[in-house]
């Protein structure tokens, strides 16, 4: 086992180009899936053994990660990466046991909270079947996320944008064109999916681009994180506008001013902008420029309890 622990631990790293945090994690995982085979089953495992595993095994292991103090959330998780370890150990198509991850309690409309948005943007990624794919997907969700954008806005963009610097030139809805900020962590992102995406990259071709090389839809970007946000539990509002909701309620609670924020969101009016005023900044204030999980400083997850009035803006 500990030789197909490395394999994936490289898999993790070379192919899908995760971060060092996100392969300890996924990487910690598949290892205490290892330990808790060995003596459930009462001996050494190894890929082949792994092609009997049945839902009742994976009960069992929840089970005892749950024993651990694991909430419904945290083991939505664990169960989502131990589905990502398998599909490598036993191939893509393989057949994995059909097993319903916990249930948890939907909450009200809120922000999604910076580990979320990172958990979702790494569970979209590992869950693709090309790395490009998955480099696709890890880049989108950060930007919609790390500079506020709407989810027509990102697929929109094109090849005129390259090479990449700290901003952006967005044009959003009426045509209205707006600077955005651009996070190094975004940036990276971005050029790592322009590394490996099989297609050329042309001033007036898309940006992102779907498996047959077209424009990728915001459909389609709903579906991926529609995907995610269910194997890891996670509120049905936790959407691709979710999460510009979160880039517009942190920066306010980071000391934004309004006209600013309507400035970076592309809002006609003030009025839209001022939804984000309902969410209770004092629970997010020593959150976010300790905050952004993509800007240089490592992030504390914000947990607002309070609502925001949902916006199409």
């Amino acid at each position: 086992m500990a030789s197909l622990l490395a394999e994936y631990q490289a898999f993790l790293t070379d192919n899908r180009r995760m971060s060092p945090h996100s392969v300890r994690a996924y990487q910690a995982t598949a290892e205490r899936l290892s330990g808790f085979l060995e003596q459930h089953w009462g001996g050494a495992v190894d890929r082949i053994m792994l092609v009997k595993i049945s839902a009742a095994d994976l009960r069992a292991f929840l089970a005892d990660r749950r024993g651990d103090g694991l909430t419904n959330r945290s083991t939505a998780r664990e169960l989502s990466a131990v589905r990502h370890f398998l599909r490598f150990a036993l191939g893509e198509d393989a057949h994995l046991p059909a097993l319903k991850g916990p249930r948890v309690q939907r909450s009200l409309p809120r922000p999604v909270n910076p580990e979320d948005v990172v958990a979702l943007a790494e569970d979209a990624a590992g869950s693709a079947r090309e790395g490009w794919v998955g480099a696709r997907d890890w880049a989108i969700l950060l930007l919609l996320y790390g500079s506020g954008l709407r989810v027509s806005e990102a697929t929109g963009l094109s090849g005129d944008i390259l090479p990449l610097g700290q901003t952006l030139r967005v044009t959003g809805k009426r045509n209205k064109t707006r600077i955005v900020p651009m996070l190094d962590a975004v940036k990276v992102a971005i050029e790592d999916y322009i590394e490996l995406c099989p297609y050329p990259m042309m001033r007036d071709a898309p940006l992102f681009r779907g498996s047959r090389g077209g424009a990728l839809s915001p459909a389609l970007v709903r579906r991926v994180v529609q995907g995610a946000r269910g194997r890891l539990g996670l509120s049905e509002r936790t959407t691709p506008h979710a999460l510009r909701h979160s880039f517009a309620t942190h920066l306010l609670a980071g000391g934004a001013d309004l006209r600013s924020l309507q400035e970076l969101l592309g809002h006609a009016s003030l009025s839209s902008t001022q939804v984000y005023t309902a969410v209770d900044t004092a629970m997010l204030l020593d959150e976010y420029f300790n905050a952004h999980p993509r800007a240089s400083r490592q992030v504390v997850g914000a947990d607002p309890g309070a609502s925001i009035q949902a916006s199409s803006e």
